[in-house]
């Protein structure tokens, strides 16, 4: 008997856990699953009546080392600063584990303590990063081996609304993944090879240089460039490549709308407001605008950013209340948490909408000297807000690759992400037979 820890109970779960399961069973599993909150846990598994919950802490060293030790795989969807505490006792004890977040620095240093006792740490198995990975690689690897020269390759993933849950919704949006991490989006640094050029975007100019995407069957997207492309030359053994771009798809006009959040300041994450507990949505706003009674808060942000007290960008702002004395609801904040928790109220998924994933890749390459391009492109809709789009591409290559890992298809000792055929390769497979599947097509330019 075999068993599996499974550390959070989050949105993102839900089909993970399903899948694990509905073939405990045949595979002769035992699965635990470890939440802080337990009324979470026991509304993901309401259907499954053999699920093992316990109450977690991750912070409580006693447990998790008791919990770590009596089982042969942990799959952490914890959230991603907590990674750490499971890798390390994983590490020690020879345990496997599986996540779907990104590789950092301190994870990948524990690589050869893992390949010692035999054990794997396989991360970045979701949906951005880990399907875009698996995708990508699948491409790459095979045009490689027919001796094709790679000159450049982009990649955009967005999670969104279905298109006939959009309706009077002028952002044509609303939160399907974790809302902070929505509004800090793009803080940092942004960097990028275009022909040949390193680029770089400062954060208050993101917003404003995006690209228009075109996916047959679904219209037009606009895309802006996502954290640092950079260090996927390597990943994806691309030295030498003429354009390397990551960014994050939207529906046309959010980034517009999104930028004005950007440059009052309102996405600021690094100083508490005065006085939050009185705070209104328009007295919010009116915080970034210069001091003058004589002029309206629509005024002065008009006259501020520039755009038209008519004008769509404004029509989004107004549409999120942002105009009006509904109190924002928290006691302090940051101006970033404070944002976040005002769209919340009109962008949470309520029970008629189904969120939308959609992922493009290009690849352009010389095929003897003559330029070709690839295009691929995934669109996988959403049931219903449980039974998310976002949480089946998230947890179901991260329960596959589990499968994989627990009967030895997938055996590389070690900390890897998703890029080597040996791990990508059984979980695409296993996708596509649930209907996630690229279409791919050669486009003349």
């Amino acid at each position: 008997m075999q068993k599996i820890l499974i550390l959070g109970a989050g949105r993102s779960a839900t089909s993970l856990i399903a899948y694990l399961h509905q073939r405990a069973s045949e595979n002769q599993w035992e699965i635990t699953i470890g939440e802080m909150n337990l009324a979470l846990a026991k509304e993901k598994t309401s259907e499954f009546p053999n699920a093992h919950l316990i109450e977690f802490d991750i912070e409580n060293n006693e447990q998790v080392h008791e919990e770590i030790s009596k089982t042969d795989l942990v799959i952490s969807m914890l959230p991603a600063r907590f990674h750490i505490i499971p890798a390390k006792k994983c590490a020690e004890l020879g345990k496997n584990m599986v996540t779907a977040s990104y590789l950092t620095d301190d994870i990948k240093e524990l690589s050869s303590e893992y390949e010692s006792k035999g054990a794997h740490c396989l991360m970045e198995l979701g949906l951005d990063p880990g399907i875009d990975h698996m995708s990508a690689m699948k491409v790459l690897d095979r045009l490689r081996e027919e001796g094709h020269e790679l000159t450049a390759f982009e990649t955009f993933t967005g999670g969104l609304l279905s298109e006939d849950r959009e309706n009077d919704n002028p952002w044509k949006y609303k939160f399907t993944w974790n809302p902070r991490n929505v509004v800090l989006a793009g803080q940092g640094y942004v960097k990028f090879i275009q022909e040949g050029r390193y680029k770089y975007i400062p954060y208050h100019h993101l917003f404003q240089r995006t690209e228009v995407i075109h996916i047959p069957g679904h219209g037009y997207f606009e895309g802006y460039a996502n954290r640092d492309s950079l260090k996927y030359l390597d990943l994806y053994k691309l030295r030498g490549i003429n354009t390397l771009y990551r960014g994050t798809l939207r529906r046309l006009g959010y980034c517009k709308g999104w930028d004005i959040f950007v440059q009052l300041g309102a996405t600021e994450d690094t100083y508490e407001l005065e006085n939050v507990g009185e705070l209104t949505h328009r007295q919010f706003i009116n915080s970034f605008l210069q001091y003058n009674p004589g002029d309206s808060i629509e005024l002065k942000l008009a006259h501020y950013l520039s755009i038209g007290l008519e004008s769509e960008e404004m029509y989004k702002l107004k549409w999120l209340d942002l105009f009006t004395d509904e109190l924002v609801g928290l006691d302090r904040g940051t101006p970033a948490q404070i944002l976040e928790h005002i769209l919340k109220k009109k962008w949470t998924l309520n029970e008629e909408d189904r969120d939308l994933i959609v992922m493009w890749h290009k690849f352009e390459y010389l095929d003897k000297g003559e330029s070709k391009q690839i295009q691929a492109h995934m669109v996988v809709e959403g049931e219903n807000q449980t039974d998310t789009a976002m949480s089946k591409t998230v947890g179901l290559p991260l329960a596959i690759a589990a499968e994989n890992v627990l009967n030895g298809t997938i055996n590389m000792p070690g900390v890897h992400i998703p890029t080597h055929k040996e791990i990508y390769e059984p979980i695409l497979i296993e996708l596509d037979k649930m209907g996630f599947e690229f279409s791919e097509r050669e486009v003349e330019y």
